[in-house]
C-alpha cells in the first residue's frame, strides 16, 4: 500500500511532467470556490441566491479576467458579491501573470537535467531567487498600477461627478482592478458610456489595460533597461519586448484609424462628436478590443465591419504572460514574419534581425489554427442552438475565446446549454494557450533520424 511519501513522490513526478497542470487545476479550483461563494442568499442584493449556472458563469468571467456577464454586475449583486468578484479578478490576473512568467522561465531554461525539474517540483519552486523575484515583481507592478490608476479615477469620481468620497474611491479603484487585469468588469450598466467623453475616465483605464496587456515580462525588462539606458547611454531590448511592444502599439493604431474611419458618421457611436471626441473613443475601443472588456460606444450600434474588425484585435489579444487574452501579439507577429519571408522566397524567416527558430513557427501555427477551428466549432453550435444572427454569435464567440467581454448584447438571452458553452470557452481560452505552449516546449526532443522528404502541392 502506498505512502504519503510515495503519493508525493507521485505527484512531483507528475508536476515534473506537465507542470501546466497544476495551473488549470488551481484555476478550476478557484472557479469552483468563487461559484460557491456567490451561490449564497447574501451575495445578492435581492437576497436569494443566485441560480448555479449564473454564479458559474461570473466567476469563471472574474477568475478568467473576461468580462463577460449574464447579469448586471452593480444592480444585482450585494457588497459582499461585488467584493467577491473582485478578489476573484485579483487572483486570477495575478495569478496568471505569475503562473505564465514561471512557466516561462521554466521553458527559457529548457531545464537541462531532468532531475533538476523533479527537484524542483519537490520544492514547488523553479529556483528561489527566480520565482522571489518574479513575484515580488508582479505584485510590486500590480499594486502601483492599480493604486495610481485608482487614485486618478478617484480624483475625477469625487471631484468631477459629485460622488461621496467612499463611493468614489470604491468606484475608482474597482474599476482600477479590472482594468490592468483586463477584466472588463464595471460597476454601470452601459459599462463606460456616460463617460466616453472624458479623458480623465477613459485614458487612465486603456493605460492600464494597455500595461496589464503587454505582459509582467515586457514591463520587468522595461524596468530594468531604463537604468542601464541612464548609465550606458544604450537600451538592449529582448526581441520578445521589442515584438510585443511593435506589434501592440500597431494594431492600437490601426483598430484606432478603422473604428474612427467605419463609425465616423454612424449616430450610433461616433457620428454625434467633435473630431476630438471621436479619436478619443476609436483609441479606446481599440485598447479595449485587446481584452479589456470595457465599452465607451453601445457595441450593438456598431456597423457589422466594425465588428469584424473587433474581432480580429479580440482573436490577436495581448502580449504573452500577461492579463490579456487572445492567441498573442507575439504568435500574430512570427506568422506574419513567416508568411513575408515566403513570399519572398527566403530560406528561414526573420524578424527585427533575428533568426526564427523553426519550433516557434511550429507552436505559432499550431496555437492559431487550434483557435480557429476552437472560435469556428462554438460558433456553429451557438447558431445551432439559438436564433441570433452570424455576426453577432461570432463576436461572442470571439470575445469568450480571447478573455475580453464586449458584448453585443445576446450573452443574457442565451439558453443554459449556450451560457456553459461560453464557460468552457473563457476556461479554454484564458489557460488554454498558456498549457498548449508549455506542453509544446517542455515536449521538444532530438530526433535521431529523417524520414525521406516530399513536396505535395499546396494552392
Amino acid at each position: 500500500m502506498a505512502g504519503p511519501t510515495t503519493r508525493a513522490r507521485a505527484r512531483s513526478a507528475l508536476l515534473a511532467t506537465h507542470p501546466a497542470r497544476a495551473v488549470v487545476v488551481g484555476f478550476a479550483f478557484v472557479v469552483l470556490a468563487g461559484s460557491a461563494l456567490l451561490s449564497l442568499p447574501f451575495a445578492t442584493e435581492q437576497r436569494a441566491a443566485a441560480g448555479f449556472v449564473t454564479a458559474l458563469f461570473t466567476a469563471t468571467s472574474a477568475v478568467c479576467v473576461t468580462g463577460l456577464v449574464t447579469v448586471d454586475t452593480g444592480t444585482y449583486w450585494s457588497g459582499f458579491g461585488e467584493g467577491v468578484i473582485l478578489a476573484m479578478i485579483q487572483v486570477g490576473g495575478f495569478g496568471i501573470m505569475t503562473m505564465a512568467s514561471l512557466l516561462a522561465l521554466l521553458i527559457s531554461g529548457r531545464l537541462r537535467l531532468r532531475m533538476q525539474l523533479t527537484a524542483q517540483a519537490e520544492t514547488k519552486s523553479l529556483d528561489i531567487g527566480d520565482v522571489r523575484r518574479v513575484l515580488i515583481g508582479v505584485a510590486g507592478t500590480t499594486l502601483a498600477v492599480e493604486l495610481a490608476v485608482g487614485a486618478v479615477l478617484a480624483l475625477r469620481f469625487r471631484y468631477g461627478y459629485g460622488e461621496s468620497v467612499g463611493d468614489a474611491a470604491y468606484y475608482g479603484y474597482f474599476h482600477a482592478v479590472s482594468a490592468f487585469n483586463n477584466a472588463g468588469f464595471g460597476l454601470h450598466a452601459d459599462s463606460l458610456t456616460r463617460y466616453s467623453q472624458d479623458g480623465w475616465v477613459t485614458l487612465p483605464i486603456a493605460v492600464a489595460v494597455i500595461l496589464g496587456g503587454i505582459g509582467f515580462p515586457v514591463l520587468l525588462e522595461m524596468l530594468r533597461h531604463r537604468g542601464r539606458k541612464r548609465r550606458t547611454g544604450r537600451r538592449s531590448w529582448s526581441l520578445h519586448t521589442r515584438l510585443t511592444l511593435i506589434t501592440t502599439a500597431f494594431l492600437l493604431v490601426t483598430g484606432t484609424v478603422l473604428t474612427c474611419l467605419l463609425e465616423w458618421s454612424n449616430p450610433g457611436t461616433l457620428g454625434g462628436h467633435s473630431v476630438a471626441g471621436k479619436v478619443l473613443d476609436g483609441f479606446f475601443h481599440s485598447a479595449m478590443s485587446r481584452t479589456a472588456g470595457f465599452n465607451a460606444v453601445d457595441i450593438g450600434a456598431l456597423h457589422a465591419s466594425t465588428l469584424l474588425m473587433t474581432c480580429v484585435l479580440m482573436f490577436i489579444g495581448g502580449g504573452s504572460a500577461g492579463t490579456a487574452g487572445g492567441i498573442k501579439v507575439t504568435t500574430f507577429a512570427v506568422l506574419a514574419a513567416a508568411m513575408l519571408a515566403e513570399v519572398r522566397g527566403e530560406p528561414t524567416s526573420a524578424v527585427l534581425g533575428r533568426r526564427l527558430a523553426p519550433h516557434v513557427l511550429r507552436q505559432s501555427l499550431t496555437v492559431a489554427l487550434l483557435g480557429i477551428g476552437l472560435v469556428m466549432g462554438s460558433t456553429l453550435t451557438l447558431l445551432a442552438i439559438t436564433d441570433h444572427e452570424l455576426e453577432t454569435v461570432l463576436f461572442e464567440v470571439v470575445s469568450a475565446f480571447g478573455t475580453v467581454g464586449l458584448s453585443a448584447g445576446i450573452t443574457a438571452d442565451l439558453p443554459v446549454a449556450g451560457e456553459l458553452l461560453l464557460i468552457v470557452l473563457m476556461f479554454v481560452g484564458r489557460l488554454g494557450p498558456i498549457t498548449l505552449v508549455s506542453a509544446l516546449a517542455l515536449r521538444e526532443r532530438t530526433r535521431r533520424y529523417e524520414l525521406p522528404e516530399e513536396r505535395p502541392i499546396i494552392g
